[in-house]
């Protein structure tokens, strides 16, 4: 049997203010399989976005084991965690973060920038992923030229621009409209179902459903699994 993409072991994470401490993941175990969805539900507090943080190398665990891709992910230096962020994982926000004054394709371009990705490569696999997300035509146009349905398919773009082995999407629908968030969430299932792995902070249990399988957490820890139910058809 082939190597989870992500392993996680006893991992914890105490912040530490005034003398108090928090203690935002405590002794998590999981593993993300290559080509799986799985989406992270709980109530606000209980550590689903620093898990997505640690998860991203946006930040580290206080204690634990994290392996990327058969790579540990531990004590690595700020400069190796943001080239294992820029090849490994595409980020998808709540709040897009897309770059006002570079239009949709110059941001989904930027990543492939600091990669140092020459020029006619990186206009074939920007315009490729617009292509994708059903965005090329607004290429040229800036952020606030579009819509925060167009807006987040833009960002899932500029995730998928570098081929990352995995997709963190942070309440990706948190910001949109039913019929926006619902098709933002096609588009995701659609790049599952094509191999994308992704792992999504959600707290719409409708759109869990879109998932293989939901962690549940609840004071930073990991309280219940929930495998999909597959429909068969006959």
């Amino acid at each position: 049997m082939s190597h989870p993409l992500i392993h996680l072991e006893s991992l914890k994470k105490v912040f530490t203010t005034d003398e108090i401490e928090t203690h935002a993941l405590v002794e998590v175990h999981l593993d993300i399989q290559r080509g799986e969805f799985v989406s992270i539900a709980g109530p606000s507090g209980c550590g689903k976005s620093t898990l997505l943080s640690i998860l991203g190398l946006l930040d580290t665990p206080t204690s634990g084991t994290y392996i990327l891709n058969d790579a540990p992910a531990a004590g690595l230096k700020l400069k190796d965690r943001a080239r294992i962020r820029n090849r490994e994982i595409g980020f998808i926000f709540q709040s897009f973060n897309l770059i006002g004054d570079l239009t949709v394709f110059e941001n989904v371009e930027l990543p492939l920038v600091y990669r140092g990705m020459p020029a006619k490569e990186r206009r074939t696999r920007s315009m490729e992923v617009l292509e994708e997300v059903g965005m090329s035509h607004r290429a040229k146009h800036l952020p606030s030229q579009l819509s925060g349905g167009q807006q987040q398919r833009v960002a899932v773009a500029r995730a998928l621009a570098g081929r990352p082995s995995i997709l963190l999407a942070d309440e990706p629908t948190g910001n949109l409209d039913s019929s926006n968030g619902e098709a933002v969430m096609e588009l995701l299932k659609g790049l599952h179902q094509r191999g994308s792995t992704i792992c999504m902070v959600t707290h719409d249990t409708r759109f869990t459903k879109a998932a293989d399988r939901t962690i549940h957490l609840f004071d930073g820890r990991i309280v219940s699994e929930e495998e999909a139910r597959k429909q068969h058809v006959p």
